[in-house]
């Protein structure tokens, strides 16, 4: 006779960890990173293909344009800029909450041609990172029959 049991990853994760109490377990997963109880800083981005140029747009809120680095070669592109909060902290007061990010943030991503360095265009505002990135001349995609 066949015996069949249900996998209970729930059983099964409180059995490898015994100490472990459930609601932390699903707080873990619904939490988003945190170092020291500030949470990191993040750039969220789209990006999107038309006429021949790639279109970015990158949210990077509270960030000077001077402190935003992008580096491109060949398909890759990176960006990083560097979150700064400023304290300022009067005699008498003390903080309750910080919520506000600082630290360097960074994102890279691959792109599926590679950019035309010469004709790059970037601009910053409101928090918003626009990369123009026009694909470079001579570089089609080519799809190869295959035997």
């Amino acid at each position: 006779m066949n015996n069949i049991t249900r996998f209970d990853p729930v059983s099964e994760i409180a059995r490898l960890d015994p100490f472990l109490n459930i609601d932390d377990m699903f707080n873990r997963f619904m939490m988003r990173p945190i170092l020291r109880g500030v949470t990191e800083p993040q750039i969220k981005m789209d990006v999107k293909e038309a006429d021949g140029q790639y279109q970015v747009k990158a949210e990077i809120p509270g960030v000077n344009k001077e402190d935003i680095h992008v580096t491109i070669d060949g398909n890759l592109v990176s960006i990083s800029a560097e979150v700064k909060q400023e304290k300022e902290i009067k005699e008498g007061e003390r903080v309750i909450s910080s919520e506000r990010s600082y630290g360097m943030a960074s994102r890279s991503f691959s792109l599926g041609a590679d950019v035309d360095q010469d004709n790059v265009k970037a601009s910053y505002n409101n928090g918003v990172l626009e990369l123009t990135l026009p694909k470079k001349p001579g570089t089609a995609k080519l799809e190869v029959p295959i035997s």
